[in-house]
């Protein structure tokens, strides 16, 4: 599959991309040869073959729904250079 200059040029802006006049001929080939690479996947055979996410079926472990606050505060809190009364000290920006 080959690529006129246009279409190029289209794939670059869309993908917000700056290409030299230079670069047109070298990154259309390229192009091309990636589509190539897709319509050879396009022919195989994938009926049959469940749709993944992975190599391996795994199931999300699941955990109740409940809204708590981990109880960790302190030791949130001793990771911060500064903090007050349960809050982090930052310092103040104003621009």
């Amino acid at each position: 599959m080959s690529l006129d200059k246009a279409t190029v040029i289209g794939i670059a802006r869309l993908a917000r991309i700056r290409v030299s006049d230079d670069d047109l001929e070298k990154l259309g080939e390229e192009l091309a040869g990636i589509l190539g690479w897709i319509e050879r996947l396009e022919e195989v055979d994938v009926s049959g073959v469940s749709p993944m996410t992975g190599v391996m079926e795994t199931r999300l472990r699941g955990r109740d729904d409940a809204v708590t606050d981990g109880d960790r505060a302190a030791e949130i809190l001793s990771n911060a250079p500064r903090s007050e009364a349960g809050f982090f000290v930052v310092p103040k920006v104003v621009e």
